[in-house]
């Protein structure tokens, strides 16, 4: 694993990444990239973000954000077991990934005033655990005061990366 994940947000028009995966179902084929996946789940929870707004509890996010990718045909699992592997034995204690996306992106939801180094730690945790690149924490903040909303990029062995965009 030692190339690097380049994640670009470039909101708008998605309609190659469309045609792309309309193909891909036809031809069972062409497989989505972490990027291009974590670009269509970003602009997804940026419009939830704007449609809904601040505030509402994490559940109401996970529900909405699953169903709007859904609709943009992507493959999406809720509450997702994330199981400890220890000397061959498998330990299931607990852990549950909010949504996995496309089986290759974690996605993680929080609605807190402000995201805590355990909040990151959680998804670096359910990275290592489930052998996954690429992880999005996305909080929906409960007491936005501004109209910028902010992503963390996860990416297993390299540096956290924060996105902002402004509403």
């Amino acid at each position: 694993m030692g190339s690097a994940i380049r994640v670009t947000l470039r909101l708008g028009s998605f309609w190659g990444l469309t045609q792309r995966r309309k193909d891909a179902k036809k031809d069972k084929k062409i497989i989505m990239t972490e990027n291009e996946i974590a670009k269509i789940v970003v602009d997804a929870a940026f419009q939830i973000h704007k449609g809904m707004g601040p505030g509402l509890l994490e559940s109401v996010y996970e529900i909405v954000l699953a169903h709007a990718l859904k609709k943009r045909g992507l493959k999406v699992e809720r509450q997702v077991p994330v199981a400890i592997v220890f000397e061959g034995i498998k330990f299931d204690e607990g852990f549950r990934a909010d949504i996995i996306v496309e089986d290759k992106v974690i996605v993680e939801l929080k609605s807190v005033e402000k995201v805590m180094p355990v909040h990151k730690k959680q998804l670096l945790t359910y990275l290592r655990l489930s052998d996954k690149r690429l992880g999005l924490l996305i909080n929906f903040d409960g007491a936005v005061k501004s109209p910028i909303y902010c992503v963390a990029v996860i990416v297993q062995n390299l540096n956290i990366r924060h996105v902002c965009l402004r509403s």
